[in-house]
């Protein structure tokens, strides 16, 4: 195949595929792999998070790079659009569970 010509890309969906909201994602990082778990993170009390982790997925290091490479593509398209992101919320921020890196 040529580097000219590109196949057609035809994406579908399983019947398991599922879609969910996360505002938490902790990554561990392996020689082989990635690991992003998803969740939901809220907090109890004033001296208490709960992170409900939903889904984990496991990511190639070149498919990793990949992902990062293309979100830091569409967070500045969105930024430029939109103003930029701040990380903190107004008022009270909420602390970041941080995982192990292995």
């Amino acid at each position: 195949m040529s580097a000219a010509h590109q196949p057609k890309v035809h994406i579908t969906k399983t019947p398991e595929y599922r879609e969910s909201y996360a505002n938490s994602v902790q990554v561990r990082a392996s020689v082989w792999d990635f690991l992003l778990n998803f969740g939901i993170a809220h907090q109890d009390t004033p001296d208490q998070v709960t992170v409900e982790n939903s889904h984990g997925v496991y990511l190639s290091p070149q498919q990793a790079k990949a992902l990062w490479n293309m979100l830091g593509q569409n967070l500045a398209q969105y930024e430029q659009a939109f103003g930029t992101i701040a990380l903190e919320p107004q008022g009270h921020p909420m602390p970041v569970p941080t995982g192990p890196v292995h």
